[in-house]
């Protein structure tokens, strides 16, 4: 089993890229990770460590791909009570949903028992043209509580 599974909900791919690079700084920093690409829960282990990395499309809609998981956590409110996790949304403060799939999914998760780890990271697309800049920088700030968590 993985150290850290990474989830990434994506409309154009951007929140991909980013679970992307961030494994593999994770598994440079000697972590192993799977990442999954909008998973079902049957996908992800029921303890451990979750990233999650959404994008937010519309108006704060969840990306079509993560929807499902979505769904399913709100259905079947699985215990997750053996599960840390951290967060990062990527939208565009022009809207006022801004990251607003990242806020909807990581309730939904931590309404499930779950216990997050640090703040969520909220990425501006119009400060940052490429996201993975400020995620790599919050990855390493979040590396550290996870070993101290």
């Amino acid at each position: 089993m993985a150290d850290i599974t990474l989830i990434s909900g994506s409309t154009l791919g951007g929140a991909e890229y980013v679970a992307e690079h961030l494994a593999e700084k994770l598994e440079d920093a000697g972590f192993s990770t799977e990442t999954l690409h909008g998973p079902l829960l049957e996908d992800l282990p029921a303890d451990g460590i979750w990233l999650l990395i959404t994008s937010t499309h519309g108006a704060g809609d969840i990306p079509d791909n993560l929807q499902p998981f979505y769904d399913e956590l709100l259905e079947q409110r699985p215990n997750l009570s053996a599960v840390r996790f951290g967060a990062i949304g990527i939208g565009s403060r022009e809207y006022d949903t801004f990251c607003g799939a990242v806020e909807k999914v990581e309730a939904a998760i931590a309404s499930c028992g779950a216990k997050q780890i640090g703040e969520t990271l909220k990425i501006n697309i119009l400060d940052h043209n490429i996201p993975e800049d400020p995620a790599e920088e919050w990855l390493g700030e979040w590396k550290n509580l996870l070993n101290n968590a």
